[in-house]
């Protein structure tokens, strides 16, 4: 079985072909995806979608990406994390690349994030992009490593990826692992320690090969395991059952939030 640990299944590009999409889930051995959240506005869809399927659950966050929407506060943050079904906080974190001039907010919201997964003892989802040196600069600053988390979506150099490590997160590599030109993420796929590694799709995005530039979709998480496998000259399976342990340790409310 393996667990898709980030996805976006409330986004139009899935929403309107769920019955399909968990249908193929369940005919790849995918026992269960995490519905990540990005606004607080949507995040009752997201909820809903944990709410009405067992093999959905689901985080709660805004996006560092997000502009012009309700900005979230500790409080809130906790109490919405109080349903039994968020498993996580997040996705937060930096992105330099779309907000280059005034990082100033993203910062104060990613540590509102961390305080707020401290408070509700519950892990963080992690959002970095050309933000490598303040990521790990405030989680640090911010005791992030009390509560853990996931570096979703990796794709920095393995030298980040020790220092992620050392604060208590664990990795997550997606689709990215298998393209050609990808070297930089396939060294860390095969240097990572299988106790601390997990795979996601981040559907509807970055679909991997052979379904590139393509809709992504939970059920082709199955091929970043497979990547991972023949990188690191291991069974599938292996691969398959570290991820999921290591996914119900990292979250470990979810081995009865799921059903599995």
């Amino acid at each position: 079985m393996l667990v898709d640990s980030h996805c976006h299944l409330d986004l139009p590009e899935l929403a309107g072909n769920l019955p399909q999409l968990l249908e193929t889930m369940q005919r790849n051995d995918i026992g269960c995806a995490v519905c990540i959240g990005v606004t607080l506005e949507d995040f009752p869809r997201i909820l809903a979608l944990a709410e009405a399927h067992p093999n959905i659950l689901a985080t709660v966050g805004v996006h560092p990406e997000n502009t012009g929407v309700k900005e979230p506060t500790i409080d809130s943050l906790v109490e919405l994390a109080r349903h039994p079904r968020v498993v996580g906080i997040g996705e937060t974190g930096l992105d330099y690349y779309w907000h280059k001039d005034a990082p100033e907010w993203q910062r104060e919201r990613f540590c509102t994030h961390i305080r707020a997964a401290r408070a509700a003892g519950k892990p963080l989802v992690v959002h970095n992009r050309d933000a490598t040196a303040d990521t790990l600069r405030v989680l640090t600053e911010e005791n992030a490593s009390d509560v853990g988390g996931v570096m979703h979506c990796f794709t920095e150099t393995w030298d980040v990826a020790e220092q992620a490590l050392d604060l208590g997160f664990y990795i997550s590599i997606s689709g990215i692992v298998t393209f050609k030109n990808a070297l930089v993420v396939k060294e860390v796929a095969r240097r990572v320690p299988l106790d601390r590694l997990l795979v996601e799709t981040d559907a509807p995005y970055l679909a991997p090969v052979p379904f590139r530039g393509k809709i992504n979709q939970p059920a082709y998480v199955r091929y970043v395991a497979e990547e991972i496998a023949s990188l690191r000259g291991i069974s599938y399976d292996a691969v398959a059952a570290a991820t999921t342990e290591n996914f119900f340790r990292l979250f470990p409310m979810s081995r009865s939030g799921a059903s599995l």
